[in-house]
């Protein structure tokens, strides 16, 4: 009997570690996602290493060359953590427009206040699910390192082209590394990404490597014709 009490222990242990330390808590919802990062807010940036010039090339250039054809865009970054969306479009002076930083943990949106002070910030704390935005409302939306941490992909996806104006894009992260194999029944290969993302109706779908552990994603949303046209 003690032998078995050990052993269930240890599996008990196991699975914590696996889940809330391996998984980050991503099978567990919000409610502890959130206070985890919470926990980690302050050693956030040195865990992932950021290199700004690396950011500013492959997330600040490409937002900056969409925004530059539209007059005082609006950019909604999900997710925002820290603000690297916002640190990487000031890599080159910002931006015309605003951006929007959404953020559920209170601690981490405190450090992306401190990090990100830009005049054409402006943070606010909710969910991605649901959106506390009206439909239409944003000419790009971004959301990096979250999608396999919320409840449901479908869901997500629906939500970020609900917000999103006809025709604008969406730059999201799919996590493609051998670490997010841990994540049972949240990773998907880059084919079953981009089908996803044509079964919900986005259009224009391009993936690029971009970290050892995430690919980038790009996918516009339909016009209202062409949204009708594929339906009919």
């Amino acid at each position: 009997m003690p032998f078995v009490l050990a052993l269930i222990a240890l599996l008990l242990v196991a699975l914590v570690i696996w889940e809330l330390v391996l998984c980050e808590g991503a099978h567990l919802g919000p409610r502890v996602v959130i206070p985890l990062y919470d926990l980690t807010a302050q050693r956030y940036d040195s865990i992932k290493h950021f290199d700004w010039e690396w950011e500013s090339r492959f997330l600040g250039e490409p937002l900056r060359a969409i925004s530059g054809e539209l007059l005082d865009p609006l950019i909604l970054d999900v997710g925002a953590g820290t603000g690297r969306t916002a640190r990487a479009l000031a890599g080159g002076l910002g931006i015309s427009g605003q951006v929007i930083c959404l953020e559920p943990s209170r601690r981490m949106l405190a450090l992306g206040r401190r990090s990100a002070p830009y005049p054409w910030v402006c943070w606010l704390r909710g969910l991605a699910v649901p959106l506390p935005f009206a439909a239409d409302t944003f000419d790009t939306v971004v959301m990096l390192e979250l999608l396999e941490f919320t409840p449901s992909a479908s869901e997500s996806l629906a939500e970020l082209q609900r917000v999103l104006r006809p025709g604008s894009w969406l730059l999201i992260s799919n996590r493609v590394g051998r670490h997010g194999r841990w994540i049972r029944g949240r990773m998907r290969s880059p084919q079953a990404f981009s089908r996803l993302l044509g079964e919900l109706g986005w259009q224009d779908v391009e993936t690029y490597a971009w970290q050892v552990e995430y690919d980038l994603v790009w996918a516009r949303k339909p016009w209202r014709d062409e949204a009708r046209a594929g339906g009919s």
